[in-house]
């Protein structure tokens, strides 16, 4: 038996009447500044009803999240959110009410993550040939686990050593293509992505789409090659949206039958656009994620 589905289902009535989902965010398991317990403290006490936690390409932190969820009285699905390349672009994908036991999706995270610690001081040696020595140990202190580390680690350390004044600017200076510190990886492929999450049980969402910066055309390709492989949500409402870019999604996601999705994308009280629950509604014309996931739903105690 599945041990993510064993469990008395949340009612319909109850996921239906859901004022506040807030289903994408990130902890110090991957590069958030929160552990999973302050983050489910900090989602209760800004109203949020139903949570997941969706560290990049890691489900290490899902059972301590369900517990300290459970322990707020918050209805929690398990989450993880998986780099994938696509026409030459990191997108990324977020899994949604799976099983996070599942060994296949473990392990497919496991790889997409093996190029993380090589391409962590190949940057590192491109920031310390323009004078900044150090990087990889400052980064790594701002995670622990060189599989984990990444951009946003870097980030941190160009501000706190003084380089940057705030992760705006480092982004500007460092790291994005072109800049010193930028090294390409090659992350999953949509279908693996896709494919694993579907496996262990869950749901496949694509994560703010508008961020990409994709052409009308290459944009199309993404929809219907993630819907070919069983992709089934869109995050219309989240963090890094504009209004207009919500209803921008609005009308994807109906034009492509996707489900729709809402989550902050947080990751730090001092970085983060929106703070955990703080997010618009969604259009009453979408269907919520989370009414075709309420047999995964863990209820609150």
């Amino acid at each position: 038996m599945n041990p993510n589905l064993d469990r008395q289902p949340v009612h319909q009535w109850a996921l239906h009447h859901l004022s506040n989902a807030d289903l994408h965010c990130h902890s110090r398991v991957s590069d958030g500044t929160l552990q999973p317990e302050e983050l489910a403290a900090r989602a209760k006490a800004n109203g949020v009803e139903l949570w997941a936690l969706t560290d990049h390409d890691e489900v290490g932190g899902q059972q301590r999240a369900l517990e300290a969820a459970q322990a707020q009285g918050l209805a929690y699905l398990t989450g993880v959110e998986i780099s994938v390349s696509f026409a030459g672009r990191v997108v990324h994908i977020v899994g949604l009410g799976f099983d996070h036991h599942n060994e296949a999706l473990i392990q497919g995270l496991r790889a997409t993550r093996g190029g993380r610690e090589p391409r962590a001081r190949e940057m590192a040696a491109g920031l310390a040939a323009v004078g900044i020595p150090g990087a990889f140990e400052g980064a790594l202190q701002y995670v622990g686990n060189p599989e984990l580390i990444s951009r946003t680690h870097f980030a941190r350390f160009l501000v706190e050593a003084g380089h940057c004044s705030d992760i705006s600017e480092v982004f500007r200076r460092f790291l994005t293509e072109g800049k010193p510190g930028y090294v390409e990886h090659r992350w999953a492929g949509l279908g693996d992505a896709v494919r694993w999450l579907r496996e262990a049980g869950g749901m496949a969402v694509i994560a703010h789409p508008a961020r990409y910066g994709f052409t009308p055309t290459e944009e199309y390709a993404l929809f219907t090659e993630f819907i070919a492989h069983g992709g089934r949500g869109v995050e219309v409402v989240t963090g890094s949206h504009t209004a207009a870019e919500a209803a921008k999604y609005t009308e994807t996601a109906l034009e492509f039958g996707l489900l729709a999705s809402r989550g902050s994308d947080f990751h730090s009280p001092d970085e983060s656009r929106i703070d955990l629950g703080r997010l618009d509604a969604l259009s009453g014309r979408l269907q919520p994620i989370w009414l075709e996931l309420a047999d995964r739903v863990h209820p609150p105690q």
